[in-house]
């Protein structure tokens, strides 16, 4: 974990939680992801003109992520229709660098330290914080389905964490791996719309179709240095770095959504920050 690994990580953190916030404004999460999908295709089109093939042994890795990342967009929908923002992207990113530690450790070979099981441990009690006690004060109760959906989020991308660590490190070339699959994942959503809404998609995309490829261009950006630093250092630690974007999507839920944080969902928020900060020191 280099400072120059370190810095790319935090700014794909910053710039993820900003196009989730770009995707959970839209009432219509459909249009949102149908946007933020058809940018990111258009930019892994133009990645991958300029660059290599990748190896033969990424693309296994390729199509198995980019069935993860549709799984994923859908399940984060799910979420964003059924929850608040300041609640649901905390949970959906915070569970994720918990079980990218046990997955790396099984089909990466990269064995957690003793910081790094305690990290585990302190997040794993602020995941519970924020899914329950994060209630306490707002006069709201859990909602289960939405919560449901926020942890299913967070084990997909978990999932394709995994398999982009292992993929991007056999394909030879980092620019080419993410630009072919932006490729293959960015065409299902919008074409899933296509089919779904027909002559009515483009009246409904043209209001809003510079703030949604606006967000697929940041997403594309964003998982670009998460898989250069992936190829860098090992899975766990940059999975834990990258889910600092929690406090900057708390942030702004309640700056720009109105949703209120409270000192409850603080201090699980805290717990949630001091267990990646574990996970990151040397064993």
């Amino acid at each position: 974990m280099t400072p120059l690994v370190v810095t790319a990580v935090l700014i794909a953190a910053v710039t993820h939680a900003g196009w989730n916030a770009i995707a959970h404004g839209f009432k219509d999460q459909l249009l949102a992801f149908t946007l933020v999908s058809g940018g990111g295709a258009v930019c892994g089109v133009v990645l991958a003109v300029f660059t290599p093939l990748p190896a033969a042994a990424a693309w296994p890795y390729l199509v198995g992520s980019a069935f993860l990342h549709v799984l994923y967009m859908v399940l984060l929908m799910r979420s964003f229709k059924l929850g608040d923002f300041g609640q649901m992207y905390p949970i959906a990113r915070g569970t994720a660098p918990l079980v990218v530690t046990v997955l790396a450790a099984v089909f990466a070979n990269e064995r957690p330290d003793g910081w790094q099981t305690a990290g585990v441990a302190v997040a794993s009690a602020g995941l519970v914080g924020l899914a329950l006690w994060g209630f306490r004060g707002t006069g709201k109760r859990p909602h289960w389905p939405a919560i449901t959906a926020a942890l299913a989020t967070g084990l997909a991308i978990a999932s394709y964490t995994v398999v982009d660590g292992m993929g991007v490190r056999a394909s030879g070339n980092a620019l080419s791996y993410i630009g072919w699959l932006m490729i293959l994942e960015g065409l299902s959503i919008p074409l899933y719309a296509l089919a779904t809404r027909r002559g009515e998609l483009a009246a409904q995309l043209r209001p809003f179709a510079v703030r949604g490829l606006i967000g697929g261009v940041l997403s594309v950006f964003a998982y670009g240095l998460v898989l250069w630093a992936q190829t860098r250092a090992p899975l766990a630690p940059i999975a834990a770095l990258r889910e600092s974007s929690i406090i900057v999507g708390a942030a702004i839920g309640a700056v720009f959504f109105k949703e209120r944080f409270g000192a409850p969902r603080m201090a699980a928020a805290g717990l949630m920050v001091v267990g990646i900060g574990l996970m990151l020191l040397p064993g």
